[in-house]
């Protein structure tokens, strides 16, 4: 039975043909497919439909892509992969800075489409158990793993679940070097061992969310050409 069985997943592209394609081979997998052709329709299938996963296309006349997933983001935390026909990086971090869970670059495989859903929807859903209920880092930066909060001076600060599961896997391993594969691998999965461009992005977003300096950071320090290592809190606590 496939994993993807029963997931309703909403189609964006004003391609009826990339439509047809997409929709014949996820019910194979057996999803419920609905589709929109233009961004007000995707906001307005997203407020109706509850999909599990949305699939947009960046390049659609009047709304484009990067404008409907900043409005979907003004009231749905809904996994979204973009869609988009060019391979530039700069729309992939666009996409990625603006909210969506991954991309996929046209023209992709039946294979290809599944396991990026399937992926992204592992990584929403499934986030990792808990370890200690809190830890406290130092007198600036609380963490509560039994309620998945982050607190910065006292102040709660928002994760997206893929920066939440990268902070926990730092965590976990606080004081050692993590290499770039085995945190690629945890936190977004084994098909993007490869994709080091994804942790250098999301360590971006942590830094700028619990740092005092993001420039000079004193959690999440950078191994070059190696991986990354959050500080030995526990040496401290034990002292």
């Amino acid at each position: 039975m496939s994993e993807l069985k029963d997931k309703q997943i909403l189609v964006v592209d004003d391609e009826p043909r990339m439509i047809n394609f997409m929709q014949m081979n996820l019910e194979l997998e057996g999803c419920r497919v609905i589709s929109a052709t233009n961004g007000r329709e995707a906001l307005d299938k997203a407020r109706e439909e509850l999909p599990d996963v949305m699939l947009l296309d960046i390049m659609m006349p009047g709304m484009d892509g990067f404008e409907t997933l900043k409005r979907l983001r003004t009231f749905s935390q809904v996994p979204v992969l973009i869609l988009t026909a060019r391979a530039d990086e700069e729309d992939r971090i666009k996409g990625l800075e603006l909210g969506a869970d991954d991309y996929i670059s046209k023209p992709f495989s039946h294979r290809e489409l599944v396991s990026r859903i399937r992926a992204v929807l592992r990584r929403h859903y499934a986030l990792p158990p808990a370890i200690q209920t809190m830890v406290r880092v130092d007198d600036r930066l609380t963490i509560d793993f039994a309620r998945r909060e982050v607190l910065v001076n006292d102040e709660r600060v928002n994760l997206r679940p893929t920066e939440y599961r990268l902070l926990y896997h730092l965590v976990q391993n606080a004081g050692y070097v993590m290499n770039h594969e085995t945190l690629l691998t945890r936190v977004w999965g084994p098909e993007y061992r490869e994709e080091t461009h994804y942790l250098r992005l999301y360590v971006t977003y942590l830094r700028q969310k619990i740092e005092a300096d993001p420039a000079n950071p004193k959690y999440i320090l950078t191994e070059r050409g190696v991986g990354y290592r959050f500080i030995d809190f526990t040496k401290k606590s034990e002292g």
